[in-house]
């Protein structure tokens, strides 16, 4: 059963409901206005004939076409009709009844006669035929017989009507989105410029799309870009085994072995960044959340760099900060981070770790050629390198400064490019010191 239906039934189903219980009650009431007004007239004739303004009976009473009279003496027997039952004892409250030898329903009131004759009478008893009120109700009664379900009709008919053009920017959302493959992200759903539930909804799918396109665009150039990175290792080893087949005096088994290890170490290298990347794009990074000294973390990298390069590495700066986090993934984007400067310095890399309030800020400053101001977002993002990092040589795969951060954000911190004074880029990672 469909959205548009359901509504209809539901609406139709309420105003049913209430129409019915609305119909009970005005039937009820207008029976009970129209029987009070009846015995009101009753109990005012019966006053009028008590207080002797219509003459005092001589016979049976003063009875007419539209009313019953009787009039009772203290004996309580019909004046005027000796054997005769009176037709109905309302006392001080009027009395809806059939009386004897009578097929319609009367409303009866009661007056006291207020008369000095012993033998006369003292009550008087008028009636009033309810057939008016029976006429009216029941003709009240017909009308919304009639006119309850036409009234149900139109508003079924309205409902459905308003129900199908509220869901038709619906109908027309999901055509588009069912059209919609993988090949096709650039497609949007019908905007709707109303800003009702439909058209947040309407909105909401075409961000959706926004946010897949672009992941998409994203992956093909991650799995595009890996290829490339993974191609040249796989085209170097190959070129050198080639080489050594076909010219067997120009190469030796150990020059052959030195080239294949070298090449094997940049491809697992970069499988593991590749692993890394997919799992924090998983959120199913391995943390072993535990306190770690930073300070000890630079140390260690100051001390590899001075040993792998002829950099004059600057470690003065360095003091103690303690944060709660994974130490390898810590000391993964520190290593990253050092080997980013080392590729790009000129002579002089500078460590640095201060506290900064509830941080610590860790910063990594080299006195090469720097980051222009509009590429210092870029250089965060995957495979992404710069006119000067081009070359296989030094320019690495364009992970680097990706991990690190990602592991920055991993630990709830931040990172950021700034210039040197000197020339040069400084990263700077703010992480939350251990309390």
């Amino acid at each position: 059963m469909t959205v548009r239906v359901r509504v209809t039934l539901a609406a139709v189903l309420v105003v049913g409901l209430a129409l019915v219980a609305g119909a009970f009650v005005l039937v009820a009431l207008l029976g009970s206005v129209l029987t009070d007004q009846v015995c009101a007239d009753a109990s005012e004739r019966a006053a009028q004939l008590a207080s002797g303004s219509a003459g005092l009976p001589g016979t049976a009473g003063n009875s007419r076409p539209s009313e019953l009279v009787q009039w009772v003496d203290r004996s309580g027997a019909v004046v005027g009709a000796p054997g005769d039952l009176k037709l109905a004892d309302p006392g001080n409250r009027c009395v809806a009844i059939e009386p004897p030898g009578f097929h319609d329903d009367f409303v009866f009131a009661a007056a006291a006669v207020q008369s000095g004759d012993a033998s006369g009478p003292v009550q008087v008893i008028v009636g009033r035929p309810l057939v008016d009120v029976l006429d009216s109700t029941n003709f009240v009664t017909r009308v919304l017989l009639v006119g309850l379900p036409l009234m149900l009709l139109i508003v079924g008919g309205v409902t459905w009507v308003v129900a199908g053009q509220t869901l038709a920017p619906v109908a027309a959302i999901r055509r588009e989105v069912d059209e919609i493959s993988a090949t096709e992200l650039h497609r949007r759903v019908p905007s709707v410029h109303t800003r009702d539930e439909v058209g947040r909804l309407a909105a909401t799918m075409n961000r959706m799309l926004d946010r897949l396109e672009r992941a998409q665009d994203g992956q093909r150039r991650f799995v595009s870009d890996a290829s490339h990175e993974l191609r040249s290792p796989i085209a170097s080893i190959r070129q050198h085994v080639e080489v050594a087949l076909a010219h067997p005096d120009r190469s030796t088994l150990a020059d052959l072995a030195g080239t294949v290890r070298a090449e094997s170490l940049r491809i697992q290298r970069l499988v593991d960044d590749l692993l890394l990347l997919a799992r924090a794009d998983e959120q199913n990074l391995p943390v072993h959340k535990a306190p770690v000294d930073l300070d000890d973390l630079l140390f260690d990298e100051a001390q590899r760099l001075r040993t792998a390069t002829t950099l004059t590495i600057d470690s003065t700066a360095v003091s103690a900060g303690q944060v709660m986090g994974d130490e390898a993934s810590l000391r993964r984007m520190i290593l990253n981070l050092g080997e980013n400067a080392a590729r790009y310095a000129t002579s002089r890399i500078r460590l640095a770790l201060q506290a900064d309030g509830a941080e610590v800020v860790l910063t990594v400053a080299d006195d090469g050629p720097g980051i222009p101001p509009p590429d210092r977002d870029r250089v965060f993002e995957r495979f992404v390198r710069l006119a000067n990092a081009r070359q296989r040589d030094d320019g690495g795969t364009g992970l680097g400064l990706a991990i690190v951060a990602e592991v920055a954000h991993m630990h709830h911190g931040t990172v950021q490019v700034h210039e040197t004074p000197a020339g040069g880029a400084t990263i700077a990672v703010r992480l939350p010191a251990v309390s």
